[in-house]
């Protein structure tokens, strides 16, 4: 089992969360691929975005419904700083994820997380596991907790 996906177990069974994890035959780094892979609606995926804070330096996460884009100019104005492209090197080094498996638990260094209300819209999400395979059901409501997400509007 990779670290990664050994971590992000390890978050959910820490929080008391009973979600299982599960290996998809096929990818699921894309919104729409692990929508197809999880048979539910693209909106219905907690995509990971990540950004690097100008200020501070660090990532900030940003849990969006699939089918959303994420609005750089709103996204910033919630956290406070400016944000720019967050490189793979640093996104691997703060979260411990590869670009395309990143989960919204289980971060080597917890970002500050921002969560899109389309999320709650739904009694169940799909968020990454930690590869680009690997996914996980979850409420909504938990992921807000487990992630200590502000909720926010930054969508286009």
């Amino acid at each position: 089992m990779s670290k990664s996906l050994a971590r992000v177990r390890a978050a959910l069974a820490a929080a008391g969360e009973a979600a299982p994890v599960l290996e998809m035959p096929d990818s699921t780094r894309t919104a729409a691929e692990a929508a197809r892979a999880a048979g539910c609606l693209l909106d219905q995926i907690a995509k990971s975005i990540i950004f690097r804070g100008e200020e501070s330096g660090h990532v900030l996460l940003f849990l969006t419904a699939g089918g959303n884009i994420v609005d750089a100019a709103k996204a910033a104005a919630l956290a406070g700083e400016p944000l720019g492209k967050a490189d793979a090197a640093l996104v691997r080094a703060e979260t411990g994820f590869a670009i395309g498996g990143v989960a919204p638990v289980g971060h080597l260094r917890p970002p500050r997380a921002f969560f899109d209300p389309r999320l709650g819209d739904f009694a169940q999400v799909w968020a990454a596991a930690g590869t680009p395979r690997h996914i996980f059901a979850i409420a909504p409501d938990r992921l807000l907790v487990l992630t200590g997400a502000v909720t926010g509007d930054f969508v286009a």
